[in-house]
């Protein structure tokens, strides 16, 4: 018979940046982690959305600081690394969750709103990879969040579309290079409920109805729905997982009706 050790699907201990951690999945996947015993820094724009989730992860009893970054800018990405480094002493696991949208349409859409979407949503987790890669632990994990419009056609969301499906190419290409010392991985969530949508995917409307018929678990997912992925994804359990999408959607995009 043969026997072997189970590896446990654990983040305990672990030293977390979330980028984009301080409102939707992002926030979700950072209160998750530290409720799973993870040290995790939430960043983004914004201070005031940095110190609340910082205190609800403090009450979760993660170790955490307080930072502020714009992917946009490589010298703020520079300036979380070095509080990360210091205040957690050292870095085993980066979430790349922020995000940029523009709902026009392919022939409708400027050079502004284009440049916009994708400097934040694909060139932001080029920058968060160069950043962060050189000073992530051995056997760390990096793990991006794409969407489902990567590979299903969704109406008025061409620049959107287009830059989750180069997160996701550059999520095989990063894995690759960074290999063996670092796994990159990442998640393409379905429909999910968020502060900011929860009126667009509220019961009884339309929209609902149509995303609710065609998944075969007949429903949206809540935003904790994705915490379980990332966790399994930066955790030992998925030390010979690299370079990987996974789907959590429902099974909406293998249902074709």
């Amino acid at each position: 018979m043969v026997s072997y050790e189970h590896t446990p699907v654990s983040v305990s201990d672990r030293r977390v940046v979330v980028v984009g951690g301080t409102s939707g999945i992002g926030q979700a996947i950072a209160l998750g982690f530290a409720s799973e015993g993870a040290d995790v820094i939430a960043t983004s724009r914004s201070e005031e959305k940095v110190d609340t989730t910082a205190t609800a992860l403090e009450e979760r009893g993660a170790t955490t600081a307080r930072v502020t970054c714009d992917v946009t800018e490589q010298a703020t990405l520079e300036g979380v690394r070095e509080t990360a480094t210091e205040e957690l002493g050292g870095i085993d696991v980066v979430v790349v969750s922020q995000g940029a949208i523009s709902r026009q349409t392919v022939l409708g859409i400027d050079d502004d709103d284009w440049d916009r979407v994708t400097d934040v949503a694909l060139d932001g987790v080029w920058r968060v990879t160069q950043t962060f890669a050189p000073v992530v632990e051995e056997g760390g994990a990096i793990v991006n969040i794409s969407s489902l419009t990567a590979r299903l056609s969704m109406a008025n969301l061409p620049a959107y579309s287009a830059a989750k499906g180069g997160v996701e190419a550059f999520t095989r290409a990063a894995a690759k290079e960074l290999a063996p010392e670092i796994r990159v991985n990442a998640i393409a969530p379905g429909f999910v409920i968020t502060p900011q949508n929860e009126e667009t995917y509220a019961d009884g409307t339309e929209k609902r109805e149509r995303i609710d018929r065609r998944t075969p678990l007949d429903r949206v997912a809540e935003r904790e729905e994705i915490v379980g992925g990332a966790v399994f994804l930066a955790s030992d359990a998925a030390s010979y997982i690299t370079g990987e999408v996974l789907t959590i959607d429902g099974g909406f995009a293998t249902s074709a009706l």
